[in-house]
């Protein structure tokens, strides 16, 4: 895996606050990898709407994080 390839456990999880994983525990756990990665087109969308994490929008360099996870296949 090159550095420019990100992984859920070093980049992707630590984006999620706290706040963020309990706003959205009643529809999937933005801690588990299996419940981010079968989710990840509905998250992005969320994200790159700007209405996801509800008090205030990613920068646009970690919307594209996210969506380079994606692009790279969900590396664990």
């Amino acid at each position: 895996m090159s550095q420019q390839e990100p992984s859920f456990e070093h980049d992707i999880r630590p984006l999620f606050r706290a706040e963020d994983i309990e706003a959205m525990s009643g529809l999937f756990d933005l801690s588990s990898y299996p419940d981010v990665r079968s989710n990840a087109y509905k998250i992005y969308e969320k994200l790159s709407y700007g209405s996801m994490p509800c008090d205030e929008a990613w920068p646009a360099e970690r919307v594209q994080l996210f969506e380079s996870w994606i692009n790279t296949g969900y590396l664990r």
